[in-house]
């Protein structure tokens, strides 16, 4: 719904309509439920509940037709996230609206539209398949500009949903891993570990041999990000550090969004906080392997290895101060788009 966002890894957002339900771990602390339905009772949250079609459809329009400019100063087309607001996937969202959706794709060529889900096993039935404008038999290759992602929290959500977002048609397909709250092993979905019984990687140079994983769709793109709002819940580092690891060992994309509102002591000195940690009190919270313990009061930590005996700890600095570099680095990794 507005033509500049915030959000890292898009130039626009569009909501068609507003409304959801929770369905994930990561809907716990839903900022859109917090805004639109608690705040400013715009639409009520939950499953039965109508959803709001919005007034703001001419808009991508509009961006489409302003497409020469957009790639003049960026050399690529605008990205749209659609919907930060709502999910395209919705059970409670009518058919009709959805198919006025993919016709508004269909005619905005020029525009690269990103579709999050929460409910990626929704999604090959709830495809075009006779829009008033073509039979969609091949998804990817009529929208080829339908970036296809679902967001994924843990290694639960991995196993479960990854799966079904790679056998789903799509020209691109992403993870948003936010907020990420475990760590997450995507080694067999981005190319590094083969998940077919009839194949097997090689020894000395760990090079897949199996001719599923060849011809096997894998993830395009990995977003990562902390928690944001009062009730954020923190982000261990490595859980982090393993994803960028693991993307850069597959030659994957990878965006780190941001940390949220709570930075690990580690980072601090790549964060441009003025204060320096051993001189500075925050509101932490503890890792102790399992979950995150709450301190209860200000408290000190040893500023070198960001331990209070041996375990991981993070202090409630808000997203600004937070900021996005992970071990002093910007990472802003993006799929090729299909032209």
């Amino acid at each position: 719904m507005a033509e500049r966002t915030e959000i890292a890894w898009c130039d626009s957002t569009f909501n068609p309509w507003q409304g959801c339900t929770k369905v994930s771990p990561g809907c716990d602390n839903c900022y859109a439920e917090a805004r639109q339905d608690t705040r400013l009772h715009a639409v009520k949250w939950g499953a039965g509940q109508p959803r709001k079609r919005t007034k703001t459809w001419g808009d991508p329009v509009k961006w489409n037709k302003a497409h020469a400019e957009f790639f003049a100063a960026h050399g690529r087309r605008q990205r749209v996230f659609c919907a930060s607001l709502a999910d395209v996937f919705d059970n409670e969202v009518p058919d009709e609206w959805r198919i006025d959706l993919f016709d508004l794709i269909h005619d905005t060529p020029r525009l690269d539209w990103l579709l999050l889900t929460k409910r990626i096993g929704n999604v090959k039935k709830m495809l075009p398949s006779n829009t008033s404008n073509d039979d969609a038999t091949d998804f990817a290759r009529l929208w080829p500009n339908v970036w296809l992602g679902a967001t994924i929290v843990n290694q639960q959500e991995a196993d479960r949903d990854i799966p079904k977002l790679l056998a789903t048609p799509a020209a691109v397909r992403f993870l948003s891993m936010e907020p990420l709250l475990g760590r997450v092993d995507l080694r067999q979905w981005i190319g590094l570990e083969c998940r077919h019984e009839s194949g097997y990687m090689e020894a000395d140079t760990g090079a897949t041999v199996c001719r599923e994983c060849d011809e096997a769709a894998l993830i395009d793109w990995v977003i990562v990000g902390g928690e944001s709002g009062t009730k954020a819940r923190p982000m261990h580092p490595d859980w982090a550090r393993s994803l960028r690891d693991q993307c850069k060992a597959a030659g994957v994309p990878l965006l780190f969004k941001q940390w949220g509102e709570w930075l690990p002591w580690t980072q601090f000195c790549d964060s441009g906080i003025d204060d320096p940690p051993e001189q500075t009190r925050f509101d932490t919270r503890e890792w102790n392997g399992e979950t995150w313990g709450d301190v209860g009061r200000p408290m000190w930590c040893d500023s070198k290895d960001g331990l209070i005996d041996d375990m991981q700890c993070v202090g409630r600095v808000g997203k600004k101060a937070a900021g996005r570099l992970l071990d002093g680095v910007t990472h802003d990794g993006y799929p090729e788009a299909v032209l």
